[in-house]
């Protein structure tokens, strides 16, 4: 059922006209585009810059998604590349994305796995396992769930075995959650091998000591007596210090090891090297010595670690059919990739290095192109350290250059952030987590192992969208590319969006004509801002669900559980305006210019901003996001090259979507618009009309030629 882009003819001129009317109480103001060569602001060609996701999906869906029509359907909104995202090591769990492989203990079926690089019966699904050495922590997205948590245990591939480093260089914590400021002055750790024998204890002065978001602010301080130098193991409940001080969490931090070997093989490194904790429980210690464990909180604590140990076992397998992800051959053979090289993930905070190397043999064997490889999954949303993530990254990168030294690898894939990711102060006091982690690269002499950054967009909190929040996009996108470049990652490694939409929780606006004007602003900034590759999520059709802003869908469509469209969302027919009029795809390399349009409401907002490309056929193509919700304007565009001045000549393309054509019905799972598009266009003689109407709250697109301004 896929919907025609654009209605023509009479219904257009009536269309057309109605705008013209409402804009002629509005003053006709300049659009003014700089077509100087020397102030190019990006170049990009849409075919690996303007692309869509696959995430997880339950075998069902993938069962429907994977369909002629479901997938024409999804390749009718015009994006480019796809990436695959990795929601199972986002949920702190191991990804098998081939069910044949070895165990490193293959008489008990457990240990740590490799994926088989064979080319056998074509891959469908991927299964998650969940990982038993997360123990007590909940660091993540949502754990996926195992039969049997052991303990925690540190990340062996963080140790100097690994490393090449001392430990102390890459000391593992667990922080516990207390929930409410509590007195605190001992502590009871019940260790498992390997068991630290120097560690601290410590509490935090401040505020969320968790909050790399926002930037925790506070500091961690040792408590007198939490200083240990020759831990022994086993259970050890200590006095920290005479009267209990306030706090909500303490650290236990670890920077030696026994390295004595956990209840697994002793035969391999992997299982004595790092730190095991059995539970660790924070209190008071009385005048009379006994522990009474804190109970003035209401809520359990929680637990957050810097790392956790990748082995499992096949009976930690999540194989309902709820929770899959797409086999790599499913996904390449289906035609979803418009055969376009693809951007994949390997596991990296919760896999080895020989799966992810055998991961890119298997890909490269089936002749599947591969556009870029990122690396891990969100570490800053399981507050991984800079450096620990940095350590992990050149061993995979080495293991990864040896299967294919032109490998374009990087991330660290953030979650959606507008603001720089703040972690504790290391020695230097430095905070940045990105600058440390190039700082990092740098001192190992592995930058050039960092071939693009990559990073979340979900600029909004769920519930608080106004309309007001519109004109903040371009704002907030431009601001968090420029924080990167600030924070080390060199001029010439791209910078990607790799998952984005308004808000990292379902909301109403989505589906409103909100959710497409947003879009518009949200790209066009982007590439205006120097950002390299946008993906934008999803794209395949997902059912309506309620949200605390209404019905909406995350998707282009408007579908039931049976993946049966019955309508398209704003966002389908804004990305339909983006990658079929505004740029061209299979065409080449596009050029962004300046532009300048002095529009504004009584608060000093932005209400029409505006976007110039150049594109690869000649033509001078504009697109143009008029925010205002009440009312049409008039626009005259004006193409500058230093003296030299022009306008369109001959013909222009106008195509426009708005709330003229679309408006969203509220109505639990009967809910749709009505209107429900398609955009209306028409070609139109450039002197004749001389300006331009922008209908109120709508995306359009200007396209022709332009003679007279070349040098």
């Amino acid at each position: 059922m896929m919907r025609s882009m654009a209605i023509t003819g009479c219904r257009v001129m009536a269309i057309v006209l109605a705008a013209s009317i409402a804009a002629l109480a509005q003053p006709e103001t300049t659009v003014h585009v700089d077509a100087d060569p020397r102030h190019l602001l990006n170049s990009f060609d849409p075919d690996q810059a303007l692309g869509s996701s696959i995430d997880v999906l339950s075998r069902r869906d993938i069962d429907k998604v994977f369909t002629p029509h479901v997938i024409q359907e999804s390749l009718s909104a015009g994006w480019g590349p796809i990436t695959y995202r990795n929601n199972t090591e986002l949920r702190m769990g191991a990804w098998h994305w081939n069910e044949k492989g070895n165990w490193s203990d293959a008489a008990h079926k457990s240990g740590y796995w490799t994926s088989s690089a064979e080319l056998k019966e074509p891959l469908r699904y991927i299964l998650a396992y969940a990982l038993p050495h997360r123990g007590f922590s909940t660091s993540g997205d949502r754990p996926v769930p195992g039969p049997e948590l052991l303990y925690w245990k540190s990340n062996p591939y963080l140790t100097g075995k690994f490393t090449g480093e001392s430990d102390e260089s890459h000391p593992q914590w667990v922080v516990v959650d207390l929930k409410a400021e509590q007195g605190v002055n001992g502590v009871r750790i019940a260790w498992e091998n390997p068991y630290a024998t120097r560690y601290r204890v410590e509490y935090w002065l401040g505020k969320d000591a968790l909050d790399f978001d926002r930037g925790p602010d506070g500091k961690w301080t040792v408590f007198a007596s939490g200083a240990v130098q020759a831990g022994s193991g086993g259970t050890v409940t200590l006095k920290l210090s005479d009267q209990p001080i306030g706090t909500r969490f303490i650290r236990v931090l670890m920077t030696a090891s026994s390295n004595t070997c956990d209840l697994h093989s002793t035969e391999d490194v992997r299982n004595c090297v790092g730190y095991a904790i059995q539970s660790i429980q924070a209190g008071r210690i009385d005048a009379s010595g006994t522990f009474l464990q804190t109970t003035r909180s209401a809520a359990e604590p929680t637990f957050c670690a810097s790392s956790i140990d990748p082995w499992h076992s096949a009976s930690d397998v999540r194989d309902d059919g709820l929770y899959q992800h797409t086999g790599f051959d499913l996904l390449f053979t289906s035609g979803l990739t418009s055969q376009l090289p693809a951007m994949v993930p390997v596991t990296m905070l919760y896999g080895t290095p020989e799966d992810a190397a055998a991961e890119i043999l298997y890909l490269e064997k089936r002749g599947y192109p591969i556009s870029y490889v990122e690396m891990g999954e969100e570490p800053d949303g399981k507050h991984a350290m800079p450096e620990d993530y940095g350590a992990l990254y050149i061993q995979w990168a080495r293991a990864l250059h040896q299967v294919d030294p032109k490998l374009k690898l990087g991330g660290p894939i953030f979650e959606g952030v507008n603001e720089d990711i703040r972690v504790w102060p290391d020695e230097q006091g430095r905070t940045s987590w990105m600058g440390r982690f190039v700082d990092y690269l740098k001192s190992h002499n592995a930058l050039h192992d960092l071939a693009f950054v990559s990073f979340e967009h979900y600029p909004f909190e769920p519930c608080e969208i106004t309309w007001k929040s519109l004109y903040a996009e371009p704002r907030l996108m431009k601001h968090i590319l420029q924080v990167w470049r600030e924070d080390g990652v060199p001029r010439d490694v791209p910078l990607m969006v790799t998952e984005s939409h308004l808000a990292a929780e379902l909301t109403g606006p989505m589906s409103t004509i909100f959710a497409g004007l947003w879009l518009a602003d949200s790209i066009g900034a982007f590439f205006e801002g120097g950002g390299a590759a946008y993906y934008h999520s999803p794209v395949q059709p997902q059912g309506l669900q309620n949200s605390c802003q209404g019905w909406a869908s995350w998707s282009n469509f408007v579908s039931n559980s049976n993946y049966d469209i019955n309508g398209y969302t704003s966002l389908y027919y804004a990305a339909q305006l983006i990658n079929r009029e505004w740029a061209q795809h299979r065409s080449g390399v596009h050029r962004m210019f300046p532009v300048d349009v002095d529009l504004k409401d009584s608060g000093g907002n932005q209400l029409v901003t505006a976007y110039a490309l150049k594109r690869p056929d000649g033509a001078w193509s504009l697109m143009l996001v008029n925010r205002d919700q009440s009312s049409a304007h008039s626009v005259k565009v004006v193409f500058a090259n230093g003296p030299r001045q022009a306008q369109f000549s001959g013909t222009v393309r106008v195509v426009s979507f708005g709330s003229e054509q679309y408006q969203w019905k509220n109505d639990e799972l009967n809910s749709h618009a009505d209107p429900d598009g398609p955009p209306v266009a028409a070609d139109v003689d450039a002197k004749a009309s001389g300006s331009f109407e922008l209908p109120k709250a709508s995306v359009t697109i200007l396209r022709g030629k332009v003679s007279g301004i070349e040098r």
